[in-house]
């Protein structure tokens, strides 16, 4: 990763000052963008974490120091510098205590202010590059996330910075984004792993059967309660509790839910007993939760109980360049899973998967995957003509997940061949062939090696 791939936000009111340091900065090879306010900076570094912020003290609403707080609430990892006037330097050296990265003072020369932001790009650069290592470390053996845009390394980077920590989490997204995809890596990635995570799709119970689910129930505390019954809660201690579609709660029971979340506390149904829970609580919806509290359909309180961190899953449509690779990653799973080979994936196919709308999203299309592997899926390519640029871009893109698929499958296999095209249903002299195209080495999967 190089300096120009971390960009400084620039947060300046006064636009000829504003002016005058992007010029600096742009001159010096350095990327920013700007911001008149601290709302709309905030708002940049949310689109991009691969930043640094720099930022005037005093501005209109927001302060430079509120800015830094809201900033490190999303990423304690982005450094803010800011800049101060004569009269602000104890204010922003108290700031460095608290968190600022430095301080520049204006007016400020350019030797001072390349100098502070390379520190400041090089620290960022440092801390993405140890975040991209974890995470490959994490993944290597825990849940699948298929996807190289841009949304979906945003997505592993929030994920690794928050997986270890005890956040609750709020998963926003259409039905079909993968949301319990996301959970399950949540609770794989974190110190969580080795205890239980336990779904819980709010749609699926009837409301007079809801609460025993969630809470559990001793026996006799209802017609039909014969025996005791542990609760989904309880079942999650030290462990992951998923609330799918939480939108679907019943608002008594949310209320009740509430008090779980603060007191970290459950009681099951006809029981007085209070029995603690240390679980963490990943929630996900398809509405906007905050436009149901304000009518009254969802309690305003436990929203913001649970937007203690949120995770926008973007629909497939707004991440077309991820569905290649998934579609051949699904198409793979479903050979292995109905024992036919792959068939050939042809660009052509892969333009009018990308041309297509998905409603139902990532689910709609391993759907779509498992159909053309059985053979009951053959769209008529007659009206997508593509150059033979694209052809072997798209060709390229193919052939780089498929060399990743063996190594996987090698690497699980500890370097056997033989193995790993039975895992892959493919002919030992077929994927021999194949390692030679990739310039794969098997030995050096063995983990004797």
């Amino acid at each position: 990763m190089s300096e120009m791939d971390i960009s400084v936000i620039y947060i300046e009111d006064d636009k000829s000052v504003q002016f005058a340091y992007m010029q600096s900065m742009t001159m010096s090879g350095f990327t920013v963008v700007s911001a008149d306010n601290a709302e709309d900076g905030l708002e940049l570094v949310k689109k991009d974490r691969s930043s640094i912020v720099v930022t005037d003290i005093r501005l209109p609403g927001m302060s430079g120091i509120e800015l830094m707080h809201k900033v490190h609430k999303l990423d304690d990892g982005i450094p803010v510098v800011l800049v101060t006037g004569h009269g602000d330097v104890e204010m922003a050296v108290n700031a460095m205590k608290i968190g600022a990265y430095d301080f520049i003072e204006k007016p400020c020369n350019n030797e001072r202010l390349t100098e502070v932001l390379k520190r400041a790009v090089e620290k960022r650069r440092l801390v993405l590059e140890n975040l991209k290592l974890r995470l490959e470390q994490k993944t290597a053996n825990g849940p699948v996330m298929i996807g190289q845009s841009k949304a979906m390394k945003r997505i592993r980077d929030t994920l690794l910075n928050i997986s270890d920590t005890d956040a609750d989490i709020l998963i926003e997204g259409e039905t079909g984004t993968g949301k319990e995809v996301v959970a399950n890596s949540i609770h794989a990635w974190s110190s969580r792993r080795n205890g239980n995570f336990v779904p819980l799709n709010c749609a699926a119970f009837p409301d007079s059967l809801f609460e025993s689910e969630m809470f559990g129930h001793e026996a006799g505390s209802f017609t039909g309660a014969t025996k005791k019954r542990i609760g989904k809660i309880e079942h999650a201690n030290k462990g992951t509790l998923f609330l799918d579609e939480i939108e679907s709660m019943p608002l008594d029971i949310q209320a009740k839910f509430l008090r779980v979340l603060q007191e970290r506390s459950v009681e099951r149904l006809g029981d007085n007993k209070i029995i603690p829970v240390d679980c963490r609580v990943v929630a996900a919806t398809k509405e906007n939760l905050l436009d149901l509290s304000q009518n009254k359909e969802f309690r305003l309180d436990l929203y913001y109980r649970l937007n203690v961190v949120t995770i926008h899953l973007p629909p497939l449509r707004d991440k077309r360049d991820d569905i290649p690779e998934l579609f051949y990653h699904f198409a793979t799973m479903a050979a292995q899973h109905y024992r036919r080979p792959v068939p050939d994936i042809k660009p052509e196919l892969i333009i009018w998967l990308q041309t297509q709308d998905w409603p139902g999203n990532v689910r709609e299309l391993k759907h779509t995957a498992e159909r053309y592997v059985l053979g009951l899926f053959a769209p008529d390519f007659g009206d997508f003509p593509i150059s033979e640029d694209h052809r072997m871009s798209l060709s390229d893109s193919l052939d780089t997940f498929e060399k990743r698929l063996i190594e996987d499958a090698l690497k699980k296999n500890d370097g056997h061949v033989s193995s790993a095209a039975k895992q892959l249903l493919l002919p030992r002299k077929t994927l021999y062939d194949k390692i030679k195209r990739h310039s794969i080495k098997p030995d050096s999967y063995r983990s004797d090696c």
